[in-house]
């Protein structure tokens, strides 16, 4: 072990990460997946080591929570004798169904193995943070839009050829766009990328460099490169500031100026579901119940899957495991199984469009019990939870199931339940109830959305357009009285 990681960092089986409920580490497969003996074999591991508890973050990764110092050595030594092998340095990610997606635009792993090697290469995996990352999306089912990255190449199909699309720092929506580079290009532009990071120190990331901006498109026919710039609701053009920066070219993008397509619009996360495969088997997706299960009921779904001819799970973004290399029977047999074992099983199922941490009891830092709150929740608000937004119910306001900004959050406090409209769990609430009574406040949110919406608006912007003013009148009114406000 080399000591604690910082909240911020990577908590990777050599630098565990201290949280409320103790240790906490993340492992990323270096195949993609895991055999589902190995997987078995680390559930037990985790049951051991930790507080039983096993997730997939929303970026794919799996978690193993409550460790202590002896036990996350344990358990480190237990992946090991797995055979288990974790992905280190910087990460170059792929769709975890790269090459078997029948819907994707071009196998990524080609490009990203190359990248990868420069990587090595260049000795750079020493010189950027722990948060730097690339993605390499081949599109397809499972998509990678929401994930941030500080290098993103996505693949676009252009006259009947393949180029990729490169932007830096952020997801699909607000990255900035650099160009459309044939691949031998992209690899080369990518690892320019991260040497400009790089000088920025470990604290560098992609979106602390700029790109000039392009004032009209002018593809190359040729397939050599297709140079972008700015474009309608990206981060350069987000601020005054990042506008001024962007008219000085940066040695970085050589000076050049043209324009190019973005790839289609941003894509939702995949859903539960059995779904073909390029290799003519199914694969089975199911969730984790809002992003975590008992261990036992995890080795009990890599075991059913054993016994119906599976022979790997993987984990995916959304926080999902997906089961490939089904037969059609098998796979309902097995979808039938999960939803036994208490995993999400059903593309409808209200609780997937809910984000909620573990919460208290189980994290020392968690104000409530946010798992119970999110049931009951989930249960009796169906048209609010249109999948427009994800309600966010958070036990701090860390808000580690959900980092960035929802329509609507709850966060436990010293005073109860915040009530967050259009902010993050630490965002200024517009309003407190006690615990008991979260699920009413909900309740009353939800019939003035359904008396106020317009047809065709979403529930996310009634919320919006509602305000903080009339969501706390409604509460107040709910409970007989003015919360504070």
């Amino acid at each position: 072990m080399n000591g604690f990681a910082r909240r911020g960092a990577c908590p990777a089986l050599s630098a565990p990460m201290l949280t409320g409920d103790g240790l906490l580490v993340r492992l990323n497969p270096l195949s993609g997946g895991l055999s589902t003996e190995a997987l078995v074999g680390l559930c037990e591991a985790a049951a051991r080591s930790g507080n039983g508890l096993m997730e997939v973050t929303q970026r794919g990764s799996i978690q193993i929570r409550g460790l202590t110092s002896p036990s996350a050595c344990s358990l480190a030594v237990e992946v090991d004798a797995l055979g288990v092998a974790v992905r280190t340095g910087v990460p170059v990610e792929t769709g975890p169904l790269a090459g078997l997606d029948p819907d994707e635009t071009a196998d990524p792993r080609p490009l990203a193995e190359t990248i990868r090697i420069a990587i090595e290469t260049a000795a750079l995996s020493r010189q950027l943070g722990p948060k730097v990352s690339v993605i390499v999306d081949g599109g397809g089912r499972v998509s990678m839009d929401g994930l941030l990255a500080d290098v993103r190449l996505t693949a676009v199909e252009r006259d009947a050829r393949i180029v990729w699309h490169l932007a830096v720092g952020g997801t699909a929506a607000t990255a900035r766009t650099v160009g459309l580079f044939a691949e031998a290009d992209a690899c080369e532009r990518t690892i320019g990328i991260l040497e400009a990071i790089a000088e920025l120190g470990l604290e560098g990331r992609g979106r602390d460099i700029m790109a000039p901006r392009a004032p009209t498109p002018d593809p190359s026919p040729q397939g050599g490169e297709e140079t972008c710039g700015g474009y309608p609701g990206s981060s350069d053009q987000a601020s005054e500031k990042n506008d001024e920066a962007s008219e000085s070219p940066s040695p970085l993008w050589g000076g050049a100026r043209g324009g190019g397509a973005r790839p289609s619009p941003p894509k939702s996360l995949l859903s539960p579901g059995i779904f073909p495969l390029t290799d003519s088997t199914l694969c089975l997706g199911v969730a984790l119940p809002f992003g975590s299960i008992q261990a036992e009921r995890l080795a009990g779904l890599a075991e059913a899957a054993t016994d119906l001819g599976a022979t790997e799970i993987r984990s995916a973004p959304g926080r999902m495991l997906l089961v490939p290399g089904l037969s059609a029977e098998p796979a309902a047999s097995l979808q039938a199984k999960a939803a036994a074992l208490g995993f999400f099983t059903a593309a409808d199922d209200r609780r997937l469009r809910v984000a909620a941490c573990p919460g208290a009891p189980a994290c020392a830092s968690g104000r409530i019990a946010t798992r119970a709150l999110a049931e009951t929740i989930a249960a009796r608000n169906d048209d609010m939870l249109d999948g427009s937004f994800t309600l966010h119910v958070s036990g701090c306001a860390k808000g580690c199931a959900h980092p960035g900004a929802s329509a609507l959050t709850l966060t436990g406090g010293e005073n109860g339940v915040a009530l967050v409209a259009g902010g993050t769990a630490g965002s200024a609430p517009f309003g407190y109830v006690p615990e008991r009574r979260a699920a009413g406040a909900l309740d009353a949110i939800a019939s003035l959305v359904a008396k106020e919406r317009a047809s065709g608006e979403t529930a996310a912007a009634c919320l919006a357009r509602l305000g903080r003013s009339r969501l706390a009148q409604a509460v107040s009114e709910q409970a007989g009285h003015r919360e504070p406000t």
